[in-house]
């Protein structure tokens, strides 16, 4: 797959897919940091030092970066996903990804665009299948997506995860074969 990736969204918006550079880290932090306030789709409580935000998006992972075309200088992103193994060694042909869409591009087919490259593009780095280790069990747009791509629930684990209101929520583990 070649970055930068031109393309158009359904509604005929043109976007470029790129891979993150050191320019693209502060949108994409802000954005981050945004998703986690929100409560329901990532287990953050509060911001990401930048140190922890490079750990978590970053150091060893293939992280894209969905911006609106043309591009302009300091353009909020559109949306992002990072690309990494789950687990080391002899495990590591199993791929974890993790994904965020700004709100005010939800609904618009960037969640889809950016889940169908990333799945093309594990194919091509080798990955045999992808793993998501903590879907929130009520993130009801982010399993009808997996759903619709081909994941299947592998496993709940009950009460994983505590929402904003200091209410539990079981989370999915949700697993598709790249082969």
């Amino acid at each position: 797959m070649r970055f930068p990736l031109e393309t158009k969204l359904k509604d005929g918006s043109p976007i470029e897919l790129v891979l993150a550079e050191n320019w693209d880290l502060p949108p994409l932090a802000k954005l981050y940091e945004r998703i986690v306030a929100d409560g329901t789709s990532y287990p953050h409580e509060r911001p990401l030092t930048e140190d922890e935000f490079q750990d978590y998006w970053v150091r060893g992972k293939s992280t894209v970066v969905a911006y609106e075309r043309p591009r302009k200088d300091k353009a909020d992103l559109l949306g992002a996903f990072y690309l990494k193994p789950n687990w080391p060694g002899r495990a590591q042909h199993v791929a974890n990804a993790g994904f965020i869409v700004a709100p005010e591009w939800r609904n618009r087919g960037v969640a889809w665009l950016l889940a169908t490259v990333m799945l093309d593009y594990a194919k091509e780095l080798g990955y045999r299948s992808v793993i998501f280790n903590l879907v929130f069990s009520e993130n009801q747009v982010a399993r009808y997506l997996w759903e619709k791509l081909g994941f299947r629930v592998l496993g709940v684990i009950p009460g994983a995860v505590r929402m904003n209101d200091g209410q539990y929520q079981d989370a999915l583990i949700m697993f598709r074969s790249l082969i």
